[in-house]
């Protein structure tokens, strides 16, 4: 008889599926040009709207000027609006527009259908027992609770 080894880690099925699922949104929305970064600064940008760049740049784990890029990006394509003048110095005031909103709601719909396959496969009474667990331990490792 051959010995099966040790379980698989928690730890390591939780990142090998945040992998996996991470790339099919980036699949769904490389068809409309952005990322993922993208999306999580329209996101937090839709929540808040008044966020700086250095605050959006800390919550995604960037540098500022590389937040600014995905933000000239994402001003670029129409997505968001700046309502204030730029300049040195100045808090750039962005809002999210139609586009924007139309953006989130492709990264949204691709989300969703992850929570489906999870929902087939663990069954949804496992995923609501499961969500808050994940969200407490995200939380354990220094994120923050609403993204």
């Amino acid at each position: 008889m051959t010995d099966a080894g040790p379980p698989p880690s928690a730890a390591f099925l939780v990142m090998a599926l945040g992998r996996r699922m991470r790339e099919r949104v980036e699949h769904a929305l490389r068809t409309e040009g952005i990322t993922m970064r993208h999306l999580s600064a329209l996101g937090h940008l839709s929540r808040d709207s008044g966020i700086s760049y250095s605050e959006l740049a800390r919550r995604a784990s960037v540098t500022p000027q590389s937040m600014q890029a995905t933000l000239m990006r994402l001003e670029e394509r129409g997505a968001v609006q700046r309502t204030t003048d730029s300049g040195r110095g100045r808090t750039a005031r962005l809002v999210v527009t139609d586009e924007g909103t139309r953006l989130l709601g492709l990264g949204r719909d691709a989300i969703a259908e992850l929570d489906r396959v999870l929902a087939d496969e663990a069954g949804a009474e496992d995923v609501g027992r499961l969500t808050p667990v994940l969200l407490r331990a995200l939380v354990a490792l220094g994120a923050r609770a609403d993204g």
